[in-house]
């Protein structure tokens, strides 16, 4: 059997933080915008960093993000920016501060156009991982191939967050729009 996340947790104990995130948010679908949103600022925010280290400083990033308000966040300032740069509670990594606020507007230009962030993502559902990637590239900023795939399993957009042996794949299943089930047909 090869290495999954689930086999990672089922070794982890069950007082971890990953654990918490495995049974109740990876491969679910979200329908808020704002929290899509920070799912993919969280990715973005782990790239070159452990996963472990994003999920002790969530709350952090809530709150200096704002809960991820999207309108908020696109209109953050100079000096918003510096402030961030402060907080010890995050990761100070000015690019990907910015790639936050150019991916808020961004969002915000698509919710005009689509309705909603989540209505952009179900029309372009459903596509190869490398249609993702290919996507995102053209409409956001830091979202290589590993961001782009852990966002879209994380939100349940690509299969793989849990296999049908793990306790939370039927769980997961249930939550998912029927024409999503499979990955693999539109509605």
């Amino acid at each position: 059997m090869s290495f999954t996340y689930c086999s990672f947790v089922q070794n982890a104990g069950k007082d971890t933080v990953h654990r918490h995130y495995h049974d109740t948010e990876y491969g679910f679908p979200i329908q808020d915008d704002n929290l899509l949103f920070a799912r993919l600022i969280l990715e973005i925010n782990q790239a070159g960093l452990s996963w472990e280290t994003i999920l002790k400083k969530k709350e952090n990033f809530f709150k200096a993000f704002d809960d991820f308000n999207i309108a908020k966040v696109a209109r953050y300032t100079d000096k918003k920016k510096e402030k961030l740069m402060q907080d010890a509670g995050i990761i100070r990594n000015r690019l990907k501060i910015e790639a936050t606020i150019h991916n808020a507007q961004r969002i915000i230009q698509i919710q005009k156009e689509e309705g909603s962030f989540k209505n952009w993502l179900d029309k372009h559902h459903p596509r190869t991982k490398e249609e993702w990637v290919k996507l995102f590239k053209q409409s956001f900023r830091f979202t290589g191939g590993e961001i782009v795939n852990e966002f879209l399993m994380s939100t349940g957009y690509l299969p793989g967050a849990h296999g049908p042996e793990c306790p939370v794949y039927a769980k997961v299943l249930k939550k998912k729009p029927k024409w999503n089930q499979s990955g693999t047909s539109r509605p």
